[in-house]
């Protein structure tokens, strides 16, 4: 797969690369955040199109999320956001989106960085460029999907445009899954009281308990396969069916930092992330997963950002602030990092994961500390200061509670341990 890392002028304009001058593409938009199943529906058309016409399969992918973008613009006087803004709601980084996308068989993906000049120029402009520029053949889409100024490109008016040009085909995919649900219009973490996985708390509601629910939470219609769906579920600590959404299990990674080592005093040392966190954090509490060892930034990282970086600003950016400057489509060799994620590799093991405070510590000051920390249940010793790591969530199992000695919370980091490594054997 190869990636090219693509910055808007001053002006909106990206001078889009040559794929090739006389083989067509099958191209899809979005920013795809979870590459939950509806993308992974609308991406896999793609590939399939492309393939079946000896085409190349193009996904434009948009970073920073738009509407973090248009919501900057909102709360500081219509100024550009940043391109490196911070955005905890974010379910996936750039890189994980790349590697789920080199699963699927893309061969191009267009990292375009999302601009309000960029957001200005009408869906019409935007897809003539994908014609003329990327020799776009077929365009794919969800049901749901709008494009430029004002979102006026609906699939309806894309459509009709089609139609009237002859110049490309617009195919749309039925990514709406098992239908819709609702959810509270703002969401909020609620960790469970008691262990287990939490349920559906309006499965078996007559229709009026549902009404009085969806008024008491200020609930909105949202399809059961949607990025904001994914986080009202983390948000609960329902990683089960988050991770059915998504297919696969939601997972953060971050940089492995040194603690208080309290855990390993106590016969259990963790695996501490540092900020920046790459990824949705689910609510607070203990949960069942994954610990992968992606190994030491400068020698393994092989992700989207790093591939990004090898092209340079100097080739994306702009001479003068006015004119776009061509970029080159680059490889992106994921074979280092896809060893370290094999079901099977060496550098995976069971985890026990614990998300908030540590409320049978306290610090100096008497306030308790929030962290990310992850126990591998593994005989081995593993030193992973400084590696970067991968941590899935594919189960809750209990709040975070206050023990009454640090005995009693041995024994509970005993059992959760246990219930990890089951959990992961039964996945197996």
């Amino acid at each position: 797969m190869n990636i090219t890392n693509l910055v808007p002028d001053v002006n909106g304009l990206v001078n889009w690369p040559t794929l090739s001058v006389n083989r067509k593409s099958v191209v899809t938009v979005g920013s795809f955040d979870g590459m939950h199943q509806g993308h992974r529906a609308v991406i896999g058309r793609t590939v399939e199109l492309a393939k079946r016409n000896n085409a190349f399969s193009v996904v434009i992918l948009f970073d920073p999320r738009p509407s973090v973008v248009h919501q900057y613009a909102k709360t500081h006087q219509g100024q550009q956001a940043p391109a490196d803004i911070a955005d905890p709601e974010r379910l996936m980084g750039v890189d994980q989106r790349l590697r789920v996308m080199d699963e699927l068989g893309v061969d191009h993906v267009l990292l375009v960085q999302y601009t309000l000049a960029f957001a200005a120029k009408s869906f019409r402009f935007f897809l003539g460029q994908l014609v003329g520029k990327l020799g776009m053949r077929t365009l794919v889409l969800g049901q749901d999907a709008h494009m430029g100024a004002g979102r006026t490109g609906d699939v309806k008016a894309i459509e009709n445009l089609a139609l009237a040009t002859g110049v490309f085909e617009l195919d749309i995919v039925d990514d709406r899954g098992p239908g819709y649900t609702r959810i509270p219009k703002d969401i909020s973490y609620t960790m469970p009281q008691e262990p287990g996985e939490p349920n559906d708390p309006t499965a078996g509601m007559t229709k009026a308990q549902l009404r009085a629910w969806s008024k008491r939470h200020q609930a909105q219609q949202a399809r059961v396969w949607s990025s904001s769906n994914v986080r009202y579920l983390l948000s609960q600590g329902r990683i089960k069916d988050a991770d059915a959404i998504l297919g696969a299990p939601h997972a953060i990674e971050g940089t492995v930092v040194h603690g208080e080592q309290r855990g390993r005093g106590i016969g259990f040392p963790t695996a501490n992330l540092g900020a920046p966190i790459d990824g949705y954090l689910p609510v607070d509490g203990v949960y069942a997963g994954w610990l992968v060892d992606l190994g030491e930034p400068e020698h393994d990282e092989a992700d989207g950002s790093a591939a990004a970086e090898e092209t340079s600003q100097a080739d994306t950016g702009t001479t003068n602030g006015t004119a776009p400057v061509a970029s080159m489509p680059r490889p992106l060799d994921l074979a280092p990092v896809r060893s370290r994620l094999a079901p099977h590799s060496p550098w995976r093991w069971p985890a026990a994961i614990s998300i908030g405070t540590k409320p049978t510590f306290e610090t100096e000051n008497g306030e308790p500390e929030r962290v990310v920390e992850a126990y591998a249940v593994t005989d081995d010793w593993l030193d992973l200061y400084g590696h970067r790591v991968r941590i899935e969530f594919t189960g809750f199992l209990r709040p975070q509670i206050k023990f009454d000695s640090v005995d009693a919370l041995k024994a509970e980091l005993a059992t959760n341990a246990k219930q990890a490594e089951e959990a992961a054997r039964n996945a197996r």
